[in-house]
């Protein structure tokens, strides 16, 4: 899992977009970065880009940061070597 910050008053209005539904959406892309900064941040936030805006080289909008979450140990392999004859692996 990631945890991010949005700065909500560095979205660009014109793309926020309204819903058949009533609500207002903004499509954002999490983007991991090369190394970690000062602060721990291991993704950075920014508005997602039309086609054209990425032809043209169009400056992203950044809007926010976050930081890998620690993920769980995944569960350990048992050797069947090692399961006793009751068939407990201790």
């Amino acid at each position: 899992m990631i945890s991010i910050s949005i700065n909500l008053t560095d979205l660009p209005r014109h793309k926020i977009t309204k819903a058949k539904n009533g609500k207002s959406y903004i499509n954002l892309i999490v983007a991991e970065m090369k190394q970690a900064d000062q602060h721990g941040n291991t993704h950075t936030v920014f508005v997602s880009q039309s086609k054209e805006e990425r032809a043209a080289n169009e400056k992203k909008s950044y809007c926010g940061n976050g930081k890998q979450l620690s993920a769980a140990q995944p569960a350990q392999q048992i050797n069947n070597s090692d399961i006793s004859k009751d068939g407990l692996p201790f």
